[in-house]
């Protein structure tokens, strides 16, 4: 294996260089700098050390070390020494002096990919590799050695110590009492024959005494005697050793004590650990024989069981002591418990959930997983480790109503849409019946949102929706799609009637006027109508066609209804889409994206007795008073400069993105453009730190993490200022995918968030399969945190749970301070949304939000979701 020397500032850097090198068999030894590197290299001239080759970062300013490093390679004794130099770009200095030395390569930073097999060209014919020097272990194990001859004692003390024991000697049986009471030994080597008390004394003495019963004692004599030799043994001597012996013969013999002092040192250390784990683990654990009968039992487990004392269950039943009936205090047969049946039977079990019973005889519903205890190849019983899921039964309860609804209307949300969809299409194909799908657009939700405010706003969702509700028959459905578009089917209509049922619900909604604060607003509604019939070939075609329709409807003057037609519609929607192709293609090769920026805040630096009321003056407060060396975090959020260079939002062409399979390419856009802000950024200002959204089709690309690492490499950023979120159904549907690039970017130090948290009422069981950093809470909780307990209860357990494995809570969409005040009462750590920043197309734009406060930004977010 080659041994090579790597030289370079950026910790980046030199990991995605190590580890190149590592894959093509190259032992790497890492230096930051010249001046690490130059001592080494001084070495090498005399010493041997295995070094064939050097990679060194060419350094971007001038730098007294590095101008020494590279003179020493120009001499003669590294004439055959390879060197590689790695530089940002053709520095006309790298080139010369690459050019008047042998053995000699020159790459850029954005080629660094080649940088071992560059490596490996320089090296050959390879050269024979110097050995590498060895160095041996000592002992350092402490010995008392009492003998009342001085020269007994310097003697075999010089000789303990040339062989690495630590050696504290005494004169007599008192002397080394003293001694073995004020310092810990290791061994005891005790003179038999001494004035006084002889050595057994002693011997016996540290046996039977707690505080030195762990010291191993040998008896030394000078003479060969039988009494001595069984007096000695009985007392509680290890060994008999011989003055007279062989040195060779007595430290022979000392290591074999050595050794057993060592496999106790070992075994008691692992006892002291298992025992704090098994005191310190969260977790309730206990072991049972294989008949049930409980063994031990940590701290944990009597808590959650209501004892005081182990000596309670210790030797008891399991089966008899908690878990001998069901829920509803039905006893469990004997022999049908399958607990017990795993006891007996030695199985391994994860994930069971149960019913343990605590002294109190409350029921308390439990996960538990049983393992097998083996001792020396046989099976000695159980253990198992319990948790008490009661609060997580009640979470994912409400879990599941929160991943079927809309936190503020109480409608259903999007995605059980999408699968009522599904199931009626697949119904309409056995019969010959017509629904009816309809897509509606509130047309003056913007205006009545950013002139009442956004209570009013929130106030006209929920009046829409009790409106629409009320004219549903029970076998419709109704779903809130996000900000003010609705969905609804019908089942089984006349197709005759299909647009005048349509127009009944646009009249409905506009009809009667929406009054807020002593005003009246009249509302209009925009309506696109798709039939569903045996032919309809998928939910995404229905969808498709629903939404030309309602397209169609609105630029046909608004407050109108448009039914899809295949034959006069279907330019339309060809139009629409392959525009969008067009615009995007032309975007990802002129640059036709931009960025905008829009700040984190970090909870716990605001001060709440004083928030002001106006949108992005805490965020100014912030980064007045914040300290210069603190980074600040923003997401970065992708927008369309449309030709007339008006900004267009992500909601309005990601769909088609993702229609055409650019998403990807979009994100990688978005990557590398964030990269070179934060290279621009941290080179000139303040540390900044940027959010970057992941889509769900970059994460089916597999060399997705080289091409982040490329970028990281290239730009030479700091990987703590790279925060990735991906969206928490993103991440479920691709979670082999997900765990692989976070197991290979964190290493850098890039973090990831788990994005829309809360929305899956799986999701707490999939954290402990992703290691992200942050919790991003899902947006419908913020938006209904100040009128319903269950958002409040959910956002509470979120932050909790995130807390108790070392995450941070992020929510998005604060609007206003009442919400930021009730999410610091939750223990959030982090918020954003409108009323900490809008997103600014510039990170200066972005810190001086209150001085830009003009005109609106939309309701959208970020590039790839909606953002409040």
């Amino acid at each position: 294996m080659d041994r090579v020397l790597l030289v370079e500032a950026s910790a980046t850097r030199r990991r995605a260089m190590h580890t190149l090198l590592a894959a093509k068999g190259f032992q790497v030894s890492e230096l930051a700098t010249c001046a690490q590197a130059l001592p080494v290299l001084e070495r090498l001239v005399t010493t041997p050390l295995g070094f064939r080759g050097i990679v060194v970062g060419w350094p971007e300013f001038t730098d007294a070390h590095a101008d020494e490093v590279l003179t020493l390679l120009r001499q003669d004794e590294f004439e055959h020494f390879a060197v590689l130099l790695l530089a940002d770009s053709n520095d006309g200095a790298a080139v010369n002096w690459m050019m008047k030395r042998a053995s000699t390569g020159l790459l850029l930073w954005s080629d660094y990919s080649e940088c071992a097999d560059a490596m490996l060209k320089l090296l050959s014919p390879p050269s024979p590799t110097l050995p590498d020097l060895e160095h041996g272990g000592q002992s350092h194990l402490r010995v008392l050695f009492v003998d009342d001859s001085a020269t007994v004692r310097v003697a075999f003390r010089r000789l303990l110590m040339k062989h690495g024991y630590l050696v504290e000697t005494a004169e007599d049986v008192e002397d080394g009492w003293r001694k073995a009471q004020s310092v810990s030994f290791d061994l005891a080597i005790v003179d038999y024959f001494m004035p006084g008390d002889p050595g057994t004394v002693l011997v016996r003495r540290m046996k039977n005494d707690a505080r030195t019963s762990g010291v191993l004692s040998a008896i030394i004599t000078g003479t060969y005697s039988d009494r001595v030799i069984n007096e000695s043994l009985g007392a509680g001597a290890m060994e008999c050793l011989f003055k007279s012996e062989a040195r060779e013969l007595f430290l022979a013999r000392l290591g074999s004590l050595a050794r057993a002092v060592e496999d106790r040192k070992s075994v008691d250390a692992e006892r002291r650990r298992l025992q704090s784990i098994l005191s310190s683990v969260g977790d309730g654990v206990y072991g049972v024989d294989s008949r049930g009968f409980i063994q031990f039992i940590n701290p944990a487990a009597l808590d959650m069981l209501g004892h005081n004392e182990a000596a309670d269950l210790i030797g008891e039943p399991a089966f008899d002591s908690f878990h001998h009936s069901f829920e509803d205090g039905t006893p469990v047969p004997r022999s049908a418990c399958f607990l017990s049946q795993c006891y007996a039977q030695g199985g391994q079990v994860p994930g069971w959930q149960t019913v343990f019973w605590s002294k109190a005889r409350r029921p308390m519903p439990v996960e538990c997983t049983v393992y097998p205890m083996q001792m020396d190849g046989r099976r000695e019983g159980s253990v198992v480790a319990f948790r008490d899921i009661s609060a997580r039964r009640m979470l994912e309860e409400e879990l599941r109503w929160q991943a079927g609804h809309d936190a503020l209307t109480k409608l259903h949300n999007r995605a059980w849409f999408e699968t009522e969809l599904e199931q009626e299409i697949t119904r309409l194909k056995r019969t010959e019946h017509v629904s009816l799908l309809l897509f509606l657009d509130l047309d003056r939700f913007k205006y009545i949102n950013d002139t009442a405010g956004h209570t009013a706003g929130d106030q006209l969702l929920v009046e829409i929706s009790r409106r629409l509700s009320s004219r549903l028959r029970a076998s419709d459905h109704i779903a809130r799609m996000g900000g003010d578009e609705y969905a609804i089917i019908l089942r089984n209509v006349n197709r005759a009637d299909v647009g005048q049922i349509a127009d009944e619900f646009r009249k409905s909604l506009s009809a009667l006027p929406f009054a807020y604060g002593g005003k009246s607003y009249r509302v209009g509604v925009s309506i696109g109508v798709a039939r569903l019939d045996q032919h309809t070939p998928s939910r995404s075609e229905a969808m498709a066609a629903a939404d030309v329709a309602l397209h169609l409807a609105k630029r046909n003057g608004r407050n109108m209804i448009h039914v899809f037609s295949a034959d006069s519609d279907q330019r339309a929607r060809m139009d629409m889409e392959l525009g969008w192709s067009s615009r995007l293609e032309t975007a990802l090769k002129s640059n036709g994206f931009v960025l905008h920026y829009q700040p984190i805040l970090p909870m716990a630096q605001v001060e709440y007795d004083h928030l002001p009321e106006q949108q992005g003056a805490l965020w100014t407060r912030h980064m007045r008073h914040h300290s210069p060396a603190q980074r600040d975090f923003y997401e970065a959020l992708i927008r369309l400069r449309a030709p007339d260079g008006t900004l267009v939002a992500p909601n309005a062409f990601l769909p088609a993105a993702e229609r055409f399979s650019m998403i990807a390419d979009i994100d990688r856009w978005v990557i590398r453009h964030a990269f070179q802000v934060l290279r621009d950024q941290n080179m000139q200002e303040a540390p900044t730190g940027l959010s970057i959204n992941l889509s769900t089709q970059s994460l089916t690309h597999g060399d997705l993490n080289r091409y982040i690492t490329d970028c990281l490499v290239e730009f030479n950023v700091d990987p703590r200022a790279v925060i990735f979120e991906i969206t928490e159904s993103g991440a479920l549907n691709h979670v082999e995918a997900v765990r692989h690039l976070i197991q290979e970017l964190k290493p850098f130090g890039c973090r990831f968030a788990l994005d829309d948290f809360g929305i899956g009422f799986s999701s707490f069981a999939h954290l402990k399969h992703l290691d992200v950093d942050f919790l991003k809470i899902d947006g419908s909780f913020i938006q209904g945190l100040l009128n319903d307990p269950v958002d409040l209860a959910v956002i509470s357990a979120i932050t909790n749970i995130a807390h108790s494995i070392g995450k941070i809570a992020v929510a998005e969409h604060v609007d206003r301070p009442e919400i930021l005040r009730a999410l610091h009462a939750c223990g959030v750590d982090q918020a954003q949304g409108f009323y900490i920043g809008r997103p600014r197309p510039s990170l200066r734009a972005a810190n001086g939000q209150l001085e830009l406060l003009q005109g609106g930004e939309g309701s959208d977010s970020t590039g790839l979701r909606a953002e409040g």
